[in-house]
């Protein structure tokens, strides 16, 4: 079974950084385009950044550009997202995802990790 596992969350100040990462022991990550969704209690699924499999190209959501960094090492098979400038409204579980594409909908990929909790206290 195709496994991704996110790790990395944590809760923290308003302006404060974290750094997400992703993994997996079963899915080859160069195959892949990458992406970051994130879900807050009550809310859908939203589109946070993605990647290309080759990292070249990145997307980001207008809530989070500037601020966010997604980047990838295909070598160790990982993923990362680094946040800054972290605000409450950021509070929610994050997700990583593998699919053919970076798409900007969380329908279009195949593999999902468990998610991992960031809260960001004001």
């Amino acid at each position: 079974q195709v496994q991704l596992e996110e790790s990395g969350g944590g809760s923290v100040q308003a302006g404060g950084s974290l750094s997400l990462a992703c993994g997996s022991s079963t899915l080859i990550f160069s195959m892949y385009a990458l992406g970051w969704f994130r879900q807050a209690p009550g809310k859908e699924r939203e589109f946070v950044a993605a990647l290309s499999w080759n990292g070249n190209s990145t997307y980001y959501s207008d809530s989070v550009k500037g601020r966010f960094t997604v980047s990838r090492d295909n070598v160790k098979n990982k993923a990362y997202l680094q946040m800054n400038s972290l605000r409450p409204e950021d509070t929610a579980v994050y997700y990583c995802a593998a699919g053919p594409w970076p798409f900007l909908t969380p329908q279009e990929y195949d593999y999902w990790g468990q998610g991992t909790q960031v809260t960001v206290s004001s």
